[in-house]
């Protein structure tokens, strides 16, 4: 099976492209998690949150771009399907007309398991990166670090698929051991996208293995799936090649001790500036 991986065309289990794995078999042992993300960078857990709740923020979000005028008009709206003309969506900020999402991201299960993972009380950023990617869109090749590295480096990202995500609606592929790629993290991940006008590596992400190493892992996803990863792990997504919004959300998580990036925080996070 071929995949649509940025810009590249990648066989699945070829390679270059290889199958993530679940950490649902370790997920009652916290030192065994911990484990797992320094060795992979990453955890997929599936199930992770409530699917009927995922499912009820897909519900709320969807509605709203049907607002917007972004969604085929005499079609299903948990179809999602993109109107004509219409192109990706993002909708960052603190999404307070979107309970039913903070409710999935703030709620107590994801902010306990973050308690117990970092062994101190976390706290989650008021901004959220909510995104309708559109047909033909995907995500470059990119550290979390050269968006959000004013504050502590021991920041979590949690991608979560608001919907199932079938391989060609373009879910997140994650390059692998690329959290170990020192010369990449000291040159590329030093980087600031307001202070450098930097953003993503790349859109070819074999330009990332040819040179650093690595294989590239992804997977499909159902609503209540995430991903969890730190600020230095190479990811990337797929492209979205059906007709149909793929709807998914970033959020930030880490110890409430530690120093915050002020772009991503407060009742009204400025986020990205010069």
């Amino acid at each position: 099976m071929m995949v649509k991986v940025g810009s590249r065309e990648l066989e699945l289990n070829g390679p270059h492209l290889t199958e993530l794995r679940s950490s649902n078999d370790i997920l009652d042992d916290v030192q065994a998690l911990r484990e797992r993300m320094e060795e992979d960078g990453y955890l997929l857990i599936r199930g992770f949150h409530d699917r009927e709740q995922v499912l009820t923020a897909r519900r709320a979000i969807l509605e709203k771009m049907n607002k917007m005028g972004k969604l085929e008009r005499d079609t299903l709206l948990e179809e999602g399907v993109i109107a004509d003309g219409s192109k990706s969506i993002f909708m960052g900020g603190t999404n307070e007309d979107l309970p039913e999402l903070l409710n999935v991201l703030n709620g107590d299960h994801v902010m306990r398991f973050f308690d117990e993972l970092l062994g101190e009380q976390s706290l989650t950023y008021h901004y959220k990166w909510l995104r309708a990617v559109g047909s033909g869109d995907f995500t470059g090749a990119h550290y979390d670090i050269v968006y959000m590295g004013r504050g502590t480096h021991n920041v979590y990202t949690v991608w979560s698929p608001i919907g199932d995500i079938s391989y060609e609606m373009g879910g997140l592929a994650m390059c692998l051991g690329s959290h170990r790629f020192d010369s990449l993290k000291n040159s590329y991940g030093t980087k600031d996208s307001d202070r450098d006008g930097i953003g993503h590596y790349t859109d070819d992400p074999l330009v990332i293995t040819e040179k650093f190493g690595g294989q590239w892992a992804t997977t499909t996803f159902e609503a209540g799936d995430v991903l969890i990863f730190g600020m230095f792990l190479m990811h990337c997504s797929l492209e979205n090649t059906t007709n149909q919004y793929r709807i998914s959300v970033d959020a930030r998580y880490q110890s409430a001790t530690e120093l915050v990036d002020e772009r991503w925080s407060g009742k009204k996070p400025r986020g990205h500036h010069k």
